[in-house]
């Protein structure tokens, strides 16, 4: 160090000599700056080169690389249950960092009014899925949202606009292909919800004790480096009760759909992602966020297909080490 900075004021020793001897000439600015460079010899041979990064195409080296962004011509996201400890909102905010849509639709139960009128919860997670969706809506992407049972609340704002989001009861989605989607929650289709209001409450109450349980179960499989696996989903499909429930669900959304002229429905309301014909028509239901993990989307071609974000791709810093780096930084 005590040779480089010899060296760097000997250089400026002799420019400043340079200037004195001749007045009309100007140091050249490479030479200035070459006056501040250590000699060859204080150069570690070893000191691994920077790696490089190309403007024009934007490569990384692989070190550096991120997951790739997908872009779709649509997303349908549905049963987000904010407000709730069952959200898998950790989950979420890694696909929305790593999906990007022309349209976003946000197909009811975002918000959990049921489980928020029970007791306040709300941690910062859930408040940073509610900003990331308002920063996609104000950089351009339509986002529409069709309130469903838990936050039918919303549902008196039919037509209006929150700043970038629009709220509709439902909506009509063309894909690519030129199919016509009927885009609705799904809830005034389920007999329970409409005619006997305080079994879907029992049935809610029982709902989140499962998923109290989902929730430790995937706590301990995370920890041994399993992927999210779901018990209430399992449970789902073995009672053969909820699979004759589902499938007259999904009979009474196509029958509607096409009464209405439309080729097939994207809804949700009954945490089961699913892709089929149903009596002729297109049956689309994008899952939920806090059992299956799941998201409904349209390709630019018009293909429409089943993504399930099970695993992390940006897991989030630990606890305590983010505490102990917020300690070091304010020492």
């Amino acid at each position: 160090m005590v040779q480089a900075l010899q060296f760097a004021r000997g250089r400026l020793s002799r420019a400043a000599q340079r200037l004195r001897g001749k007045p009309d000439t100007t140091l050249s600015l490479s030479a200035a700056l070459a006056a501040f460079m250590p000699p060859p010899t204080e150069l570690s041979p070893t000191a691994p080169a920077a790696p490089a990064f190309h403007a024009e195409t934007g490569n990384r080296p692989a070190s550096a690389t991120e997951p790739p962004t997908h872009r779709y011509r649509a997303i349908w996201l549905s049963d987000i249950h904010l407000g709730t400890p069952g959200c898998q909102a950790t989950y979420l905010l890694d696909f929305l960092k790593h999906n990007e849509s022309d349209v976003l639709y946000l197909v009811g139960d975002i918000i959990d009014g049921w489980q928020l009128r029970r007791g306040w919860y709300w941690p910062q997670s859930h408040n940073d899925v509610v900003q990331k969706l308002l920063r996609k809506a104000r950089k351009g992407t339509e986002v529409i949202y069709v309130p469903g049972n838990h936050d039918e609340v919303a549902r008196q704002f039919d037509g209006m606009a929150f700043g970038d989001v629009t709220v509709r009861e439902d909506a009509i989605h063309v894909t690519a292909t030129g199919r016509r989607l009927w885009v609705v929650h799904g809830d005034l289709f389920d007999g329970v919800v409409q005619h006997a209001r305080w079994l879907a409450y029992l049935g809610d109450s029982l709902y989140t004790m499962i998923l109290a349980l989902n929730r430790h179960f995937n706590r301990i499989r995370t920890r041994l480096g399993f992927e999210y696996w779901s018990i209430s989903q399992f449970l789902k499909h073995q009672v053969k009760n909820a699979v004759s429930y589902i499938n007259s669900f999904e009979h009474a959304m196509v029958d509607e759909a096409r009464r209405r002229g439309c080729d097939g429905v994207v809804c949700g309301h009954i945490h089961k992602a699913e892709i089929r014909e149903v009596d002729g028509q297109l049956y689309c239901n994008d899952g939920d966020w806090v059992e299956s993990l799941s998201a409904l989307v349209e390709t630019m071609e018009g293909e429409l297909k089943i993504v399930y974000w099970t695993t992390l791709l940006d897991p989030p810093e630990p606890v305590g080490r983010r505490r102990r780096r917020a300690t070091e930084m304010a020492l």
